[in-house]
This record gives C-alpha cells, sequence and structure tokens, in this order.
C-alpha cells in the first residue's frame, strides 16, 4: 500500500500495524495502554535518542515487568516494606528489632518486602521466613550478594536502576518501618515523606523504628522540626504523619490498627471521598467534625453514598464513606483524621 507523505496518513498507517501487532500477540485487555507503550518506544527510536537513553528505558520497563510478575501473586496479601542499613549486625539490637516487627507482622498474615541484602533486610526476611517475604535486589560493585533468605528467585527480582527499585518498594505496600540506615535509608525515608507530603502516594502508616533507647530517629526528628519546619521550608506538622518509637509492640500495633476501619480515599473533583468499613454515627460524626472540622475547606465531613464517579467505576461500591473538601497542605490533619475513623470501630 502506497503512504502519502501526510503525516496523518503515515501515523494512520503506523497506528494500523501496532494494533495488528497487538491482536496477533493475542492481547486482549487495556489494550490502549499497551498502544501507548510502544508508541513510545518507536518515538523514541523517530527522536534519534542516544543509545544510553534507549538501555536506560528498556532495562526501565523490563525490570518493572519483572516486579510486576513477582508481586501479581500476592495481590490480595497486604504487604509491609522495611528499610534499615546493610551493615547492621546480628549482634546489633535493630537486628532483633527488625526479625521481631517482620515476624509479628507475618503472624498476621502480611507479606514482607525488603531490598534482599543483609543488615536489617536480612533480619526482617528471617523474621518473615522464606515463605512470607519478597526481594528487590540491586546490582552494587561494592556491596555483598542477596542474603540466604532470597536466594530463591521466584521470590526475589534483581535491578539495575535505585530509581526502579524504589518505585517497587513502595508501589505495593501498605505500610512502611524504617530503621537507622546510611544513606540509602535516609534517602528511601525522606522519598516516603515526600510522596505523602505532595499526595502522590494514598496514606499509609510510617514508623521508624530505633533500638531500645536509641537517639537515631529522634535526631531525625530534631532537624525535620528544627531546621526544615523551622525555616518553613515544610508544613510544622508534615512529620505527624510518622510513629517513631523503639517498641517492637507499638510498630506493629501502628501498622496493622492504620486499617482497622479506613480502607482507601478518592479525589472526585475537589472532594476527597474516604472509604471506611463501618460508617460513623451521627453522634461519632458530630465527634469528628468537632475534632476536625479545620481540616475542610468549605462544608464539614459528611457520610455519603458512593458519588456518581465512583458507581461508574464500581470503585469499592460495598464500604461505606465520608466526605469533605480539604483545605491545602493539610496532610498531618488528614492523618489524624484517618486515625478517629479507626478510633469508632
Amino acid at each position: 500500500m502506497t503512504i502519502a507523505n501526510e503525516p496523518e496518513a503515515v501515523q494512520a498507517e503506523l497506528d494500523s500495524a501496532i494494533d495488528e501487532l497487538i491482536a496477533e500477540s493475542g492481547i486482549t485487555g487495556q489494550k490502549s495502554l499497551i498502544r501507548r507503550i510502544i508508541a513510545t518506544g518507536l518515538g523514541l527510536g523517530e527522536d534519534r535518542a542516544t543509545r544510553l537513553d534507549l538501555k536506560i528505558t528498556a532495562a526501565a520497563i523490563e525490570e518493572m515487568r519483572m516486579a510486576f510478575r513477582l508481586f501479581a501473586p500476592y495481590e490480595d496479601l497486604p504487604k509491609i516494606t522495611v528499610f534499615g542499613s546493610a551493615r547492621t549486625s546480628e549482634t546489633d539490637p535493630l537486628w532483633e528489632s527488625a526479625r521481631a516487627a517482620a515476624a509479628a507482622l507475618s503472624e498476621r498474615g502480611w507479606l514482607v518486602v525488603t531490598g534482599a541484602g543483609p543488615g536489617i533486610m536480612e533480619a526482617a526476611a528471617t523474621g518473615a521466613g522464606p515463605d512470607r517475604s519478597l526481594g528487590i535486589s540491586i546490582r552494587l560493585p561494592f556491596e555483598e550478594a542477596p542474603n540466604a533468605m532470597h536466594e530463591d528467585e521466584s521470590r526475589r527480582v534483581t535491578m539495575k536502576y535505585f530509581f526502579t527499585r524504589k518505585l517497587m518498594l513502595v508501589k505495593e505496600s501498605s505500610g512502611f518501618i524504617c530503621l537507622p540506615g546510611g544513606f540509602g535509608t535516609l534517602d528511601e525515608t525522606f522519598e516516603l515523606l515526600t510522596l505523602q507530603q505532595t499526595g502522590k502516594a494514598e496514606p499509609v502508616p510510617i514508623v521508624l523504628l530505633d533500638r531500645p533507647g536509641g537517639t537515631f530517629w529522634r535526631g531525625f526528628e530534631r532537624f525535620v522540626i528544627e531546621e526544615l519546619a523551622g525555616s518553613g521550608m515544610i508544613s510544622a506538622d508534615d512529620l505527624d504523619r510518622v510513629l517513631i518509637t523503639d517498641s517492637v509492640e507499638e510498630a506493629v500495633a501502628e501498622i496493622t490498627g492504620f486499617w482497622r476501619n479506613y480502607r482507601s480515599l478518592r479525589w472526585v473533583r475537589d472532594r476527597l471521598v474516604l472509604r471506611v468499613a463501618h460508617a460513623p454515627s451521627d453522634a461519632q460524626l458530630a465527634r469528628l467534625n468537632e475534632r476536625f472540622g479545620s481540616l475542610c475547606q468549605t462544608g464539614a465531613i459528611e457520610r455519603t453514598e458512593p458519588l456518581p464517579e465512583e458507581r461508574a467505576d464500581r470503585d469499592e461500591l460495598e464500604l461505606e464513606r465520608v466526605t469533605l473538601i480539604p483545605r491545602q497542605r493539610a496532610a498531618g490533619d488528614l492523618y489524624r483524621l484517618i486515625k478517629g475513623l479507626n478510633e469508632i470501630v
């Protein structure tokens, strides 16, 4: 078939070829997104992207595919990611704290996700056991190989890039425990806080767990409050979403308690919808407005049926709902509201 030189004709021919490729591959679902991925790859070729740019893109997509496949069988299980230093020895009380926290959560049905390395990562994987842990390791020139708990490659993937690794360590989990560590641990902790502060990730419990009597995370808190909040770079309540503790029992209670009643949220235009297992009574709703009404930009916290947009998407219609129009930069208050909703159960 002769193609005219007009861009529209060339694009139409290309779209048709992509559709044929998708059909021949036997793909039946999410075809529009598959088409976008293929078209973007071809677009990189048209842009004459450098070899390095193409290698980064190809490796990132390949690594994400491997990680998606790793997590797919465990979609319905709650997951907790544990961060901490690879250099922590088994004789350090932090090692035992990580092991004990992971064991306690594993016993409650949680799957434990780590970076698959030594130190705190090995401690958490040991506590969870090989059947209740998954690892996302990374190839590094100066660090040790994956720990013995993650030798089974069916429960581990190895990545080249930190950004794809961090994505997968965060994306699937419904809670996080960070133990003291170096640059990597602080990077991961600040990323968690940034995602929560900016609303790029849904609210989740974050615990900063120290050794008994330790000062690592209190020093971190002091820096954040005095230097970051003190100079106006963050809001004063931005750290309110985090529990700092040296107690394994408190850490486990924080992770599990966060999901006692609260389930998820969704934005519908300027309205925030919080989905819960049990709706507040009239008296409880009045109390919530007394405690958290200042979170609202206008109006009040209200009980509601699923909104039309939610019904159209069949989005968790079995759950109860409360809604509000929140003011900007009220992340700390939102966490307190979620805890208030959990307290009604």
